[in-house]
């Protein structure tokens, strides 16, 4: 280790910090961390894991209503919001600790406090507390994107971060942004009874996504009376006796207001890169985003960075593999240099569930790709029928001619689980006819990924 305190010092433990910190010292490495928050970072605190348990009783809350069709009388007049809340809360606090043990357990020294970096192998931490390291990994992540005129009280204008934290559910919301952030808020408050307006700049909602498989979101959002403003702009809003009137434009120029007690911004993350103490060092910075080459490291050559910190989808599991393949190479042990951006699986954890990898038709498209696509609908699967989850379907983006897999895209029941057969047969270089002809079980919705491979293949036998 020569004559530093550490091997490698980590700045921040969310999925990027504690999963590199962690991977470290498996290698053998002697690693800190120093966190000025809690362990866990924003995905197990205020964003990936609270918002699925949120889900999650959303989905228990809405089911309730299968049982009336069979005769089941249900009360909900003392249903309390707080309860679903608190849950949420308990959930984030066992993960959160969880991963302080799994520091300790891989004896990874826990440091609370604030980092700077204050010379080279050096950084302070709370302006006094000096610690030096052979390496340095910055994984900070990102906090919620304010848009002028609609600056965050957590009142009136709420973060995601304030969203998760409400106690009570306003009655009437309006949603800015439908990136996965706003279409999961928006299926979380329109199940338990909030009036949702969601509002998006760009023409359709999700608008990563594929364009058939957000029309299916959009179309079911629709029916379940979630209003949709595509291709539209918020300008402002005031408040009033009754709540708060948010004036909205439409592409055409057409003016409106809709009346809310509450407005959620969902419209992106701001990058926690202020502060540290990074250009003074000599590490570039374009966008606020820390620039990177192989393995994940900057301009100077101790430090390296993951996750939201870098101009990289930003997801916590893109987060942690980034890292790992960063403090492998400090370990000198061999790995990849960088995540391949084609095999990077997305979800988003509305109803009905979206996932995909890789191209979608349109930027196939955009780019002159040559390729062809394979769909198969859910309603085609005699699990989906059973279980009266038949809003969906399998898409394939795949070449023309070697039928390699190019990009797969789901909607539906499961969809975020059921991703990965497609993502490893892509990895593995396995083509659709390996996958229809292998047999799966029945019935399933798995098979739906069968099926759509046998679409490829000219063969289908359930359409």
């Amino acid at each position: 280790m020569g004559n530093y305190d550490y091997d490698l010092v980590v700045i921040g433990a969310g999925p990027g910090g504690y999963v590199g910190a962690i991977r470290a010292s498996q290698l053998g490495m002697k690693v800190a961390v120093v966190e000025k928050d809690k362990p866990g970072g924003v995905c197990l605190n205020v964003g990936c894991i609270p918002s699925k348990a949120l889900i999650h009783q959303a989905q228990i809350f809405s089911e309730s209503k299968s049982l009336e069709k069979m005769g089941v009388k249900i009360d909900r007049s003392g249903f309390d919001y707080s309860k679903v809340f608190k849950k949420s809360r308990v959930t984030a606090q066992k993960l959160s600790k969880g991963v302080q043990f799994l520091l300790k357990k891989n004896g990874v020294e826990y440091i609370p406090g604030e980092a700077k970096i204050t010379g080279e192998h050096e950084i302070t931490v709370n302006g006094d507390k000096k610690i030096s390291c052979k390496f340095l990994l910055v994984a900070t992540g990102s906090r919620p994107r304010e848009i002028p005129g609609f600056e965050f009280d957590e009142e009136k204008v709420l973060s995601s971060t304030g969203a998760l934290m409400q106690e009570k559910l306003p009655e009437r919301v309006l949603i800015l942004g439908s990136g996965a952030i706003g279409v999961e808020f928006s299926h979380i408050m329109n199940s338990f009874g909030t009036e949702v307006h969601l509002v998006e700049m760009l023409d359709r909602i999700l608008p990563l996504e594929d364009s058939q498989i957000t029309e299916i979101v959009h179309n079911s959002f629709k029916k379940r009376g979630i209003k949709i403003y595509a291709s539209t702009k918020a300008m402002g809003y005031k408040a009033t006796e009754t709540g708060l009137e948010v004036s909205v434009e439409s592409s055409t120029g057409e003016t409106s207001t809709i009346e809310v007690d509450k407005i959620l911004v969902a419209v992106g993350r701001t990058i926690n890169t202020d502060n540290l103490g990074l250009e003074e060092i000599g590490v570039n910075l374009e966008r606020n985003f820390i620039k990177v080459g192989d393995y994940y490291k900057t301009d100077v050559d101790w430090i390296f960075a993951a996750g939201d910190v870098i101009a990289s989808p930003l997801l916590a599991h893109v987060a942690s593999k980034e890292a790992e393949i960063a403090v492998e190479h400090m370990a000198g042990h061999e790995t990849d240099a960088k995540i391949d951006m084609n095999a990077i699986p997305g979800a988003t954890y509305s109803e009905p569930q979206v996932a995909s990898f890789g191209y979608t038709e349109d930027r196939a498209k955009k780019e002159g790709i040559a390729h062809s696509t394979a769909a198969f609908p859910y309603r085609g699967a005699g699990k989906a029928v059973a279980i009266e989850s038949i809003e969906g379907m399998v898409k394939i983006v795949f070449d023309p001619d070697s039928h390699e897999i190019l990009g797969a895209h789901i909607v539906g029941t499961d969809a975020t689980e059921m991703i990965h057969e497609i993502l490893l047969a892509k990895k593995q270089g396995i083509k659709p006819q390996e996958i229809a002809t292998m047999i799966h079980a029945h019935p399933t919705l798995s098979e739906t990924v069968m099926e759509a491979m046998r679409v490829v293949e000219n063969w289908a036998i359930h359409i």
